[in-house]
């Protein structure tokens, strides 16, 4: 997919250049199971992580699009430091983050450094699918929060193509606490991201919630032909 597709598709909640979103999982067996019972949709087993010590499960929502689903592989040893995607201290599945897949991810780290957007350097990382082929790719560092991380397959086959399981994502969002008092800081704060956010190439829709925290926090819907779940 070009750049160009990617900021014209009109499928509901996409942002443009859209790889894949991130949900992590304190529980990855039972978060997969909530999402087969919800959807009727059971993930394909995507592999682990060694150098992070994680794995994953994966379903694809076609386009070029899919959800991994990732938590701690208890058969690997700890990383040296913490669990990426706050895998120490989250107690529930939680949207982590999402990535997107520029044409030309070398130039748009430049483009966002250039703006003043934290992005880190492209760095290579691998993993063996369940078959024992092994799949490279680049990526910046993911971080916390609704910046997206950049990938890049090379000439790896994303799992968008590869991967079996098929659902529908229904909505992709981030969600902003509705409260008293923050509109200027709300205002300023949703400005600077739709700026950052051009820089990459891309963007998300933004709606406003009743939640506790007053933190903005990414939120999805992914529904197949028993329902939807939500996260």
């Amino acid at each position: 997919m070009t750049e160009r597709e990617a900021m014209t598709e009109d499928r509901t909640s996409v942002p443009p250049l859209l790889d894949h979103i991130v949900v992590a999982t304190p529980t990855l067996e039972d978060t997969v199971a909530e999402f087969e019972r919800a959807t009727g949709v059971s993930p394909d087993k995507g592999g682990s992580h060694e150098s992070l010590g994680t794995r994953n499960y994966l379903v694809t929502f076609g386009g070029g699009h899919y959800l991994e689903i990732v938590g701690a592989d208890e058969s690997l040893p700890h990383p040296d430091g913490p669990y990426p995607f706050d895998l120490d201290t989250i107690t529930t599945a939680t949207v982590a983050t999402w990535a997107i897949h520029p044409d030309d991810a070398d130039a748009t780290v430049t483009r966002a450094n250039t703006a003043g957007i934290p992005i880190s350097p492209l760095e290579a990382l691998s993993r063996r699918t369940p078959d024992g082929a092994l799949l490279s790719w680049r990526l910046t560092q993911p971080t916390a929060g609704p910046l997206p991380f950049i990938i890049d397959w090379q000439d790896s086959v994303s799992p968008a193509a590869s991967t079996q399981a098929r659902a529908e994502l229904r909505r992709f969002t981030l969600c902003v606490p509705q409260s008293e008092g923050r509109s200027e800081n709300a205002e300023a704060s949703a400005s600077e991201l739709r700026m950052q956010l051009a820089a990459l190439g891309t963007a998300i829709e933004t709606e406003t919630c009743a939640c506790t925290s007053d933190q903005p926090r990414l939120c999805l819907e992914v529904s197949g032909p028993a329902g939807i779940w939500t996260v």
